[in-house]
């Protein structure tokens, strides 16, 4: 057998599909193997196809690969959807007494489970609970002991009372029953279980665990896909801390509010995707020029207008770079791993306080939606060091106050970044503008104060550059002549995409940039490699022209934006053919 194993379950949107998957998921992290999940779903409640991916296996795992082990497939369609996926030990569970289903026709040589699903699970109490039943069936094939699906079962439906739970778990043992007694056939299929302890969690939770670490107090969003988990997370959580959620009427009333909380002292924040960004724009140089600290959260999808909402793609980088009217001060903090946005979260939180400035935190849907399997020492909340910045108090104060007593909130200080005094105070009263304003505060057009307070804000960039560590991280072979650079999600396809190379005989060197602006300089890098290839999700390689501008040399580019996150053994693939001169332009056909 293979040494993971890649299991699916497909249907309608409504069908439950994402809750059945994760009780799987769930399942299969509790019993100690690691797990990496990947979701396609339409943007609709009913209707579409949908579906959810487990990729396991004892070892860690960073991305998706095109096979399928396991496949449940709820309506003829799924069939059709993963046949590409399928190789001849795979194993297709589906229900043939279901009217839509009699006629299903399983390709090549994969092995047809017809297991009359409805039935059993009316059987064991209900027709809702087919899902699981197909689950215990999952179980059967797999050799994966059932007692680990209790523990989730009891997770997913102990709210709804004992009686519930006992009925899931007699419907998945119908499941496993039917085809232990229908099928006397070794699948070939072991799923061995450790004594590991894993906690499972999707980027948009691990964002808003991220956010209560670092100390967040106040959150305003409006529900958007895919962000709208960052504030289901925080809601009913942050309280316990003594924070709030609000969800405002839309995304120009969230960043306002969150832009008032900032102002009163608060560690605020808000997400939204890139409508809401839109949305946002015009208050997001209010945020600059009134020098408060905020952290504005944009989950990608695909665009333009509405787009494909439930589609993944790194098209907002431009936006999030040089969106705004006039020039304005900012910091783009790109999570490349799940682990990394709990991480990047505490730090976009530090640097927007230690400067005085917005900061977007930039993930996407690949990373938003996938779960993932950590140990609990990732996420070591000991580790968490919050900097609150250049904040004065009554003892300190009066070194920023002028001839006159009063406090100087915009004082043009060197490294650009002036003194700041929460609400209450003594001495610390200001006013602040988006007009174009002198050191307290006060509008102003004065030539002259302009200058000042524009190249002061500009220099904490600056200061920035000299004060953090806005680096890269780096795999594969440091000396190689080929260097492969990537944004954001890509980082998992692409370290184990780099073993495929490997085996071929690829060296390749791979750089994984977290930080968009700043960003580190690669130029040297670029200079010491014969060819260079950027990865990214989008169709023009805004990140390859960030780079090109950078280092004044042209980069090659692998781009997909059909909707779909890169897997590993499919770029590897399109980097190859890259290498090898199969094509000037290499763009990820739609699957």
């Amino acid at each position: 057998m293979p040494e993971d194993l890649n299991w699916a379950i497909g249907g309608e949107a409504g069908d439950g599909i994402d809750s059945t998957g994760k009780i799987f998921a769930q399942a299969l992290s509790r019993a100690g193997r690691h797990v990496f999940t990947s979701k396609d779903f339409a943007s609709r409640i009913r209707g579409g196809y949908t579906a959810y991916k487990v990729r396991t296996s004892v070892d860690r795992v960073e991305s998706v690969v095109d096979r399928l082990d396991i496949l449940i497939a709820l309506t003829e369609r799924t069939i059709h959807e993963n046949e590409d996926e399928l190789h001849d030990d795979s194993v297709v569970i589906y229900d043939g007494e279901r009217s839509t289903m009699q006629d299903v026709e399983v390709p090549g040589d994969a092995i047809a489970l017809e297991v009359p699903l409805k039935r059993l699970a009316e059987d064991a109490g209900g027709a809702i609970m087919l899902n699981v039943v197909a689950l215990g069936a999952a179980c059967e094939v797999t050799n994966f002991p059932i007692e680990n699906l209790d523990e989730s079962l009891q997770k997913r439906f102990g709210d709804k009372g004992e009686a519930i739970v006992e009925n899931n778990k007699e419907a998945a043992r119908m499941g496993q029953e039917y085809v232990q007694e229908e099928y006397d056939h070794d699948f070939g299929y072991d799923v061995e279980t450790t004594d590991e302890d894993y906690v499972l969690l999707n980027g948009d939770e691990a964002i808003g665990m991220g956010a209560i670490a670092a100390g967040c107090r106040f959150y305003a969003g409006y529900p958007i896909t895919p962000a709208t988990d960052v504030m289901e997370y925080l809601t009913g959580r942050i309280d316990q801390f003594g924070g709030k959620v609000v969800q405002a009427e839309d995304e120009l009333s969230a960043i306002n509010m969150a832009l008032g909380a900032a102002r009163a002292g608060a560690r605020s924040m808000t997400a939204t995707s890139g409508p809401g960004i839109d949305l946002m724009t015009e208050t997001f140089g209010l945020v600059a020029t009134s020098e408060t600290p905020l952290v504005i959260c944009d989950v990608m999808r695909s665009g333009p207008s509405t787009g494909m909402p439930t589609k993944q793609e790194q098209g907002d980088l431009n936006m999030t770079l040089y969106g705004g009217h006039g020039e304005i001060p900012r910091f783009v903090v790109a999570p490349t791993t799940i682990s990394e946005c709990f991480w990047k979260t505490v730090e976009a939180f530090n640097l927007a306080e230690k400067y005085q400035t917005p900061v977007f935190l930039v993930s996407d849907l690949a990373l938003a939606v996938t779960e993932q399997t950590f140990s609990p020492e990732t996420f070591d909340m000991d580790e968490v060091e919050v900097d609150r910045g250049n904040v004065v108090d009554e003892e300190d104060i009066d070194a920023y106050l002028d001839e006159q007593g009063r406090f100087q909130a915009h004082f043009p200080a060197a490294d650009g970044v002036s003194p700041r005094a929460f609400p209450g105070t003594a001495d610390g009263a200001h006013m602040t503008t988006g007009l174009e304003h002198d050191e307290l505060g006060r509008r102003t057009e004065d030539t002259e104060v302009r200058i000042e307070q524009v190249d002061k804000r500009q220099r904490k960039v600056e200061t920035a550059r000299e004060q953090e560590e806005f680096d890269y991280r780096e795999y594969g072979d440091p000396d190689a002549d080929t260097l492969i650079i990537s944004w954001g999600s890509n980082e998992g396809a692409m370290r184990e995409g780099l073993s495929f190379l490997e085996e071929e005989g690829y060296d390749i060197r791979f750089i994984s940039v977290p930080y968009i602006f700043p960003r580190p300089d690669l130029t040297e890098e670029v200079e010491a490699a014969e060819e260079v290839i950027v990865v990214e999700c989008n169709a023009t390689g805004q990140f390859a022209d960030v780079i090109e501008h950078d280092v004044l040399e042209r980069v090659e580019r692998v781009n997909k934006y059909n909707g779909v996150r890169f897997k590993a053994d499919e770029l590897a693939t399109e980097i190859k053919e890259t290498l090898d001169g199969d094509t000037s332009t290499q763009e990820v056909e739609a699957e």
